[in-house]
Order: C-alpha cells, then sequence, then structure tokens
C-alpha cells in the first residue's frame, strides 16, 4: 500500500471520548428495560439538570440544534401579536443552528458585530441595531465564554423585547456567580459528542417560565397535550369528562423532537462528572494561556466570567500566519478548524435567509481571516500542549 494511502494518526484531536464503565452500565440498564424512547431516564435528567444549574425546568430534546428550533418556535407563539416582520438580534460568529431556525419560522437576522475579546454580542453594536420590529436578542455563549449577559439582560428589558440564549458551547461557565444559560427567558444547550458532557446525541432548553414549559413540552411531541399538565392553559378537552378526544388532543405546531432514554442516561452519568471534567479543562486552560502569554502577535479569548474552556482559540496577526500555522498543525497530527463558523455572514447559506448586516463586522472578520482554535478535552493535555506550544514559538 502506498504510503500516501495511509490515514495519518491524529495526535491531538478536537474532541475525545470520555465514557467508562459506567456510561456502558447504564446503557445496558436502558435495554434491560425494553423502554428507548423519551420515559424515565429523560425525566430523571430533566429534573437533575434543571437542579444543577438553578432553572425551574429543563425540556429535554434530541440535539441542540433542535433546542435551538424548539426555542426560537415558542418564541414566535408568544410574540405573534406584536409584529408582523420580527427580527432577532444575533452574533456573526455562532454555529449554523444558532441561525438556520429563521429559515423555517420566517424571522430576519440582525447580524452584529462580536466583541473582540470574550467574542459574544457587542453591546454598543447590538444598541444600535435593535428596532420596531426587534422580539429578541439571542446572545450565544461561545467557546466557554459568556457573554455580556447582564448587559444584555438590561438592554433588552429597557427596550421590552426577549433575551435568549444559545449556550450549547458554554456548560457549567459562570457570571458573577450565576450560570450561563439562566439569564434569558430561555436557553439551549447541547450534549454532543464534543461538548461538556456527551450522550452523543441530546440537548434542552431550560427556563423559569411554566407558560414556555408547556409550549415547549408540546412542541416537542407533535403538538401533543398528553405530557402537559391537567391544569395547563393549553388543554382544551377536559379528560374527566371527554377522556376519548382529550388522549389525541393537538394544540401546537410541533413536530418530533423526543429525546432516547439513551441519550438521557449517558447524560445523567455525564452530569454527575462535570465538575470534575470542567476542573480538568480549566486547568488546561491555565497552560494553554501561559503559552499564549509568552508570544507576539498572537491572541486567544479573554473569557467573560469564569469559562468552562470548550476549546482553545488562537487569533494571528494575519490570514497567511494562520495557514502557516494550521498547515503545520496538519503535519503534526494537530487538528484544528475555523473558529466556529467564523463570520457567518460569509456563509454561502445566507442566501436562503432574511438577514441585514447592521455595520461593519470588523471584528467577526478578524476572527475569521486570523483564527483557528483546538481543542479541549476532559484529560490531562500537557504533552499535547507542549507540542502546540513548539510549534508556535517557532513560526510566530
Amino acid at each position: 500500500m502506498s504510503s500516501s494511502n495511509v490515514k495519518k494518526k491524529v495526535f491531538y484531536p478536537l474532541a475525545a471520548d470520555n465514557w467508562d464503565s459506567e456510561e456502558f452500565e447504564a446503557i445496558q440498564q436502558v435495554i434491560n428495560s425494553n423502554l428507548f424512547t423519551m420515559g424515565e431516564q429523560v425525566k430523571l435528567f430533566e429534573e437533575n439538570v434543571a437542579k444543577k444549574f438553578g432553572s425551574k425546568f429543563a425540556i429535554m430534546v434530541n440535539s441542540g440544534s433542535s433546542a435551538n428550533l424548539v426555542m426560537l418556535t415558542v418564541l414566535k407563539i408568544l410574540s405573534a401579536q406584536k409584529t408582523a416582520n420580527p427580527n432577532i438580534i444575533v452574533p456573526a460568529v455562532s454555529w449554523s443552528t444558532t441561525y438556520t431556525p429563521a429559515f423555517y419560522l420566517d424571522y430576519e437576522l440582525k447580524f452584529c458585530d462580536v466583541d473582540k475579546e470574550h467574542f459574544g454580542l457587542n453591546i454598543e453594536s447590538v444598541s444600535r441595531a435593535i428596532n420596531k420590529d426587534t422580539v429578541a436578542i439571542l446572545a450565544v455563549n461561545l467557546l466557554g465564554s459568556a457573554a455580556d449577559l447582564n448587559n444584555l439582560k438590561r438592554l433588552a428589558k429597557d427596550k421590552n423585547i426577549v433575551l435568549l440564549e444559545d449556550n450549547c458551547e458554554s456548560l457549567g461557565a459562570t457570571l458573577n456567580g450565576e450560570y450561563t444559560g439562566t439569564f434569558g427567558l430561555m436557553a439551549s444547550h447541547s450534549s454532543f459528542f464534543s461538548h461538556h458532557i456527551n450522550s452523543m446525541e441530546g440537548g434542552w432548553i431550560t427556563t423559569d417560565s411554566r407558560q414556555v414549559l408547556d409550549i415547549a413540552k408540546s412542541l416537542r411531541a407533535h403538538g401533543w397535550t398528553r405530557q402537559l399538565s391537567l391544569d395547563s392553559e393549553w388543554r382544551k378537552k377536559e379528560l374527566s369528562s371527554d377522556w376519548f378526544d382529550a388522549q389525541f388532543e393537538f394544540v401546537l405546531p410541533g413536530l418530533n423532537f423526543r429525546p432516547l432514554e439513551i441519550e438521557a442516561a449517558i447524560a445523567n452519568v455525564q452530569l454527575s462528572k462535570l465538575d470534575a471534567m470542567l476542573d480538568i479543562r480549566r486547568k488546561n486552560a491555565q497552560y494553554f494561556i501561559s503559552i499564549i502569554d509568552q508570544l507576539e502577535n498572537v491572541y486567544t479569548q479573554s473569557p467573560n466570567g469564569d469559562s468552562s474552556w470548550f476549546a482553545f482559540p488562537i487569533v494571528f496577526e494575519s490570514p497567511d500566519k494562520r495557514n502557516l500555522v494550521a498547515n503545520l498543525f496538519k503535519e503534526a497530527g494537530i487538528e484544528c478548524r475555523p473558529i466556529v463558523t467564523g463570520n457567518f455572514t460569509r456563509q454561502p447559506v445566507l442566501n436562503f435567509l432574511k438577514y441585514e448586516i447592521t455595520e461593519e463586522l470588523s471584528n467577526a472578520n478578524i476572527i475569521h481571516d486570523n483564527g483557528l482554535y483546538i481543542g479541549n478535552h476532559p484529560q490531562d493535555l500537557s504533552v499535547e500542549l507542549e507540542k502546540v506550544s513548539e510549534i508556535l514559538k517557532k513560526s510566530v
């Protein structure tokens, strides 16, 4: 076989498996139960994750992407009478499924620049972008760092609009002692393979609103009322007097976002390990920051609050320098990628979306052109980061 056809072993992957026997035992328990879709394990995870992060309610779904779609559908239902042309303020740097629900829900996206330090929404850019048709600010807590949540919350209140959070990359991060994902009316979260807890697929929405809870539960399962409490305002038929039709009562335009019991069982195990895994991620981050601090002409994210360090971004002085280092990393078996999607307004999918670029996205463009990131794992990365340090010292 030609050497060119031999796949080179990855020395430092973007993400790594962190399961042990407990996760596989949890899977086996679900198999033994013979109940595979949304049951007791899902209910237990919802209770555990809400309690852990200080939210009244959690609604588990099958992915963080679905959590965003359900969350923004709830918003559409709640704000249906406010304006015929609703828009949502979004940062120019995030993952695709922060934005793509707008295609299905007929929102206009108003793209604002991000902060140079923490990479979340720039508060001045947001202030300038809000208009009479704005229904929400969707703050993204990027790569483990809180966005400017306190100021965004105050601004949303002043303008009588809703603050939402996409917290899929920042589970366990805090700002002034409060967990990200608890500042807005709703927040989306993810337990995909590369995230802070790993159930392979999975996501959830947190909220303190009973109204949001009921709408999201119904949307999750076909717009059905079966999962709603008997006193929910969304139930139209009385089970006691109209029991036959009430079994199959559909009140909202729902689809199927139901999670599997296996996902929830794994997530429950992972949640119990989260604090220990975050400690390791933060120790790795200390070492990474010490490397960057020794270098000129590069910088990394300066988190707002206490980051949960999803990954390690590096921003260089030029695209040429970024490309040079990316190629050196590739040769050394160090996986790297753009910082999330870079400036999303430069992605071809925008041809399908209604949007406005509110101003020059200078910080988002720097991140797009000059940035990359490498992974962080809940394992000691001293050896891997030492190799990163060697390459950076020689090339920048």
